[in-house]
């Protein structure tokens, strides 16, 4: 029988892994995977939720592939005009799909540049790192990001870090007391993030449903049962009430220190997979153990335009029976006085 597909190694000890098919026809790939699906998301998992699937240029044409490829990975694809997301970031024609990019009317920046020679992956020189829309509860299990266009390879890179190894990396006794610290996780332009606090911007009257949400710094998965270190770059913690529940809160507190240190530990280069982009690439990453950033381009030369869906169904047992907690209670707008977003 010929072999239609194949599963080989991405990145250093057994981090992620390269899907790669026998032919490029998208109904060939989504039948491939369909059938094969037990085959590989086992793969997946043990790889630490990390999968790159080259030459899906087909997607283009027919965006909802690619919502249709993402329920592999759980029981429901997002709808973002059901999310803590402004419009400028909606699809023209599929409610699954956000777009990141420079260009209008998305208008969504590069990060600043974070390096002179060669690329810095650790934090503080490279920031952003973050797991997708973490101020809600639950938070996505999967993020599928797909490059429509791109800046030169060499910018614009997407960078993942292996908080499952990083977790694994610590003392006994500090993972022990991380396991009883939970993080206050919050919206960007809330003003509860570092930036916002440390220039004195308002904090943001939020409803019910906008409010930051607590997660724990140490999450089990619940497909492999280890256990990963669960934090956000500064940007999305709240610093006003945070960011770590049981510390000491503010710029300079206890908590603000722990969160700095873990996310140095947790982007130590040897954790990190650096992507470089090329168009096509679909790059899928397990948001419940791993963290990512996109790195610097030059947005005055170069457009960037990525498709992104995030899947939901199993964030695990701390997060049992709940509600989604972005979802309004009292018939109000999801972003009700946030069209600055």
């Amino acid at each position: 029988m010929k072999q239609t597909y194949c599963i080989n190694e991405l990145a250093q000890d057994g981090f992620g892994i390269r899907l790669e098919f026998a032919s490029g026809d998208l109904e060939d790939v989504l039948a491939i995977c369909s059938a094969n699906a037990d085959v590989i998301l086992s793969r997946f998992y043990a790889a630490r939720g990390l999968m790159l699937i080259e030459g899906m240029h087909g997607v283009f044409k027919h965006p909802r592939a690619l919502v249709e490829l993402s329920r592999l990975f759980g029981s429901e694809v997002e709808n973002y005009h059901q999310t803590l997301t402004s419009p400028r970031f909606f699809h023209d024609s599929e409610e699954e799909i956000l777009i990141l990019s420079n260009e209008p009317p998305c208008n969504h920046p590069p990060p600043p540049r974070s390096h002179d020679d060669g690329l810095k992956v650790q934090f503080p020189h490279q920031v952003n790192w973050h797991s997708d829309q973490s101020y809600r509860r639950p938070p996505p299990d999967i993020t599928l990001l797909l490059a429509v266009r791109t800046p030169p390879p060499d910018q614009g890179q997407t960078l993942v870090a292996d908080c499952t190894s990083a977790c694994a990396a610590l003392k006994p006794e500090t993972r022990e007391r991380l396991r009883h610290l939970n993080g206050i996780h919050a919206p960007s332009w809330v003003g509860r993030s570092r930036e916002a606090v440390e220039k004195g911007e308002p904090i943001l009257d939020l409803l019910p449903h906008q409010l930051p949400q607590r997660h724990p710094i140490v999450r089990r998965h619940p497909v492999s049962g280890e256990e990963s270190l669960f934090v956000c770059e500064e940007k999305q913690m709240d610093f006003v009430d945070g960011p770590v529940v049981e510390l000491e809160t503010g710029l300079d507190g206890e908590g603000a220190r722990l969160i700095r240190e873990l996310l140095a530990h947790s982007t130590q280069e040897k954790f990190v997979y650096s992507h470089q982009w090329q168009v096509g690439d679909l790059l899928i990453t397990d948001n419940r153990n791993l963290l990512h950033c996109a790195t610097w381009y030059d947005a005055d030369s170069y457009s960037r335009l990525m498709w992104r869906t995030t899947v939901l169904g199993n964030p695990g047992h701390e997060y049992a029976g709940e509600k989604k907690s972005w979802i309004p209670e009292d018939g109000s707008k999801i972003m009700a006085g946030m069209d600055h977003a």
